[in-house]
């Protein structure tokens, strides 16, 4: 096992060298069960050989639908690929008609889903989708076949060799997964990526997160049917990390608490989510209490890495570290030292103030189309830059088009669109990935994104917009939870708002004014001369053809069931429009 070149090597891999007691964990009713790396490799020999006895040939395609992370998940993954077929992971919460078209056009076999609640969702489609067999569930559902089942048929190990056999016939260059883009726009694009495409991408990322091998411990809640989260477990069972999976996103808070991790992945969304929970409670102190916890805020929002503000600022850190940050790192579980970002851009003073606080987060960068990881920060060796992604992997390549458009070249580029030769041959072009984002690299080698290319938009006047940018300029408000500037051919920028109605209803009680519910906000005068304030001090940053003229605040959550947010919580710009139409045509047409 000293080369590592398909996907089921790992767990052998980290049998030979770390043998874990507690490979994956997951809680089941008030227990925490662990799973050796020895019985992982185990039930995953147990689960290919049932899945041969289901006549599963190499190159069947395998669905699995999970609405949280658990070891089942990865034991089920390790058993699908070592008899050839692939797992095709979909996104526990998009619509019934999605579900249906990956179905259709990975020619799914079998799914595998989590719960009663998915189980309903694909058995209401099913008469639709051709070649699809049986569906199995991981947890007991009446009138549902278990994957336990599945477990039964490969107990008998007189198969074991031909399992064994077909492992040997993968390639490093075979098709190991499929997986559905959420896409802000259109049909889900099914990206093809080989074994070598995701291990090398792990091997690459290893390098860049320091983990201390054997012994460290990472709580797992990201979605595992995104390359993001998936890579990372991968990454995991290299390292001999242990792996808590939590029970759902809303009891992650809960989870750290018990499971004390060193290390977990978030996205930006979270982490504004944990710090806006850490500004609460501060807002909540008296007296010199409260004036010494914002101090340290003031302290941490200035950080900058490697000691670059001097001995005198060192100093107030040091104080603020031993009074303040001691206590939300304990509030974190006390040992986490690392969080790893993606998916879309931290805001800067969140990546200042969380490392200020000894909890760093190195922002990264990457697509599903490059397994995903392209760049991310490393505070190792001066690896690290505030409002950068870090320097891109060794071994991948990136270069900057005369548009500024990034494109990059490396083993972990995908094999291409499945069953759309057309669209594989629009995005890659001589080997080179075009990634669709804007992006610069500075002279240190740190590369930047500024925006999306899709995304950028002209003015009537002719001016480039890069929305992003705004939105990102102006999420740093306390008010401002969700922002889309718009504005593609009208005379003037303009944005819709969602505000963090959580904290708008705390203002507004200190301010004497009655608006309980989301509707009386998005109607309320104070609220949006409020917002315009925090609008105006944005828009002092931007050249004037840049800055958003007129706003509109909208009464709703922003979400993914709401179909205002893909499952990776990246703005449905179409669909956002399309919904807040009046308001567009009241800031546009009156």
């Amino acid at each position: 096992m000293s080369q590592i070149t398909r996907l089921f090597d790992f767990p052998y891999y980290q049998l030979e060298k770390y043998n874990l007691e507690k490979a994956l964990v997951t809680k089941h009713g008030e227990e925490w069960v662990a799973t050796s790396t020895q019985e992982y490799i185990d039930q995953a020999n147990t689960f290919s050989r049932g899945l041969l006895r289901l006549g599963i040939k190499k190159d069947d395609k395998i669905a699995v639908i999970s609405h949280n992370n658990r070891t089942e998940w990865n034991i089920a993954d390790i058993g699908i690929l070592q008899t050839g077929a692939q797992n095709v992971p979909v996104y526990p919460t998009i619509s019934e008609d999605d579900i249906e078209y990956i179905l259709n056009h990975s020619n799914s076999q079998y799914v595998i889903v989590s719960n009663q609640e998915l189980f309903d969702k694909v058995s209401a489609i099913r008469g639709k989708v051709a070649g699809l067999k049986d569906i199995y569930s991981f947890e007991e559902v009446p009138g549902c076949k278990n994957w336990k089942e599945i477990l039964e048929l490969g107990k008998d190990t007189s198969n074991q060799s031909e399992v064994d056999s077909i492992k040997q016939t993968i390639g490093t260059d075979d098709l190991a997964t499929i997986i559905y883009t959420s896409g802000t726009t259109g049909r889900p694009k099914g990206v093809m990526l080989s074994h070598k495409n995701i291990v090398s991408n792990v091997l690459m990322s290893e390098e860049r997160v320091p983990f201390e091998k054997g012994q460290s411990v990472a709580l797992s809640f990201l979605p595992v049917c995104h390359i993001y989260e998936r890579m990372i477990l991968y990454i995991y069972q290299y390292v001999g990390v242990s792996i808590y999976f939590a029970e759902s996103i809303e009891k992650v808070s809960a989870n750290i608490k018990e499971v004390k991790p060193h290390v977990i992945t978030a996205v930006p969304r979270l982490l504004e989510k944990v710090y806006d929970a850490i500004i609460a409670k501060g807002s909540d102190l008296t007296g010199i209490k409260r004036k010494l916890f914002f101090w340290a805020v003031d302290v941490g929002q200035a950080y900058e890495p490697y000691g670059a503000n001097g001995v005198w600022y060192g100093f107030k850190l040091w104080i603020a570290r031993k009074l303040i940050f001691s206590k939300w790192k304990a509030g974190l579980g006390g040992n986490l030292g690392l969080m790893v970002s993606g998916s879309a851009a931290i805001q800067p003073r969140l990546a200042r103030v969380f490392a200020a606080a000894e909890i760093p987060v190195m922002e990264g960068y990457g697509l599903t189309e490059t397994s995903p990881v392209i760049a991310v920060n490393d505070q190792r060796n001066h690896g690290f830059k505030v409002g950068t992604v870090g320097r891109p992997l060794k071994g991948v390549e990136v270069k900057i088009a005369q548009d500024g458009e990034i494109l990059t070249k490396s083993d972990s580029v995908m094999m291409g669109y499945y069953n759309d030769p057309e669209k594989t041959a629009e995005v890659i072009t001589d080997g080179y990935f075009h990634t669709g984002d804007i992006g610069e690299v500075d002279k240190d080698g740190f590369l930047k994104i500024t925006d999306r290319k899709k995304e950028m938009f002209k003015t009537s006047g002719g001016k480039y917009i890069a929305p992003q940018l705004l939105e990102n300029a102006m999420k740093q408000s306390r008010f401002i939870e969700q922002v889309m500037v718009i504005g593609d051919g009208e005379k003037m920028p303009a944005a819709f708002i969602q505000p963090d109605f959580a904290f708008v209803k705390q203002w507004a009680q200190r301010k004497g004014l009655s608006v309980d519910s989301n509707e009386q906000i998005a109607q309320s005068k104070e609220v949006h001369d409020r917002i315009q304030e925090e609008v105006d001090a944005v828009n002092k940053k931007f050249g004037h053809w840049e800055q958003v003229k007129k706003f509109e605040i909208t009464p709703d959550v922003w979400s993914v069931e709401g179909g205002e947010m893909t499952p990776t919580l990246k703005l449905k710009r179409k669909a956002v429009k399309e919904k807040y139409q009046k308001l567009y045509d009241k800031i546009y047409r009156e």
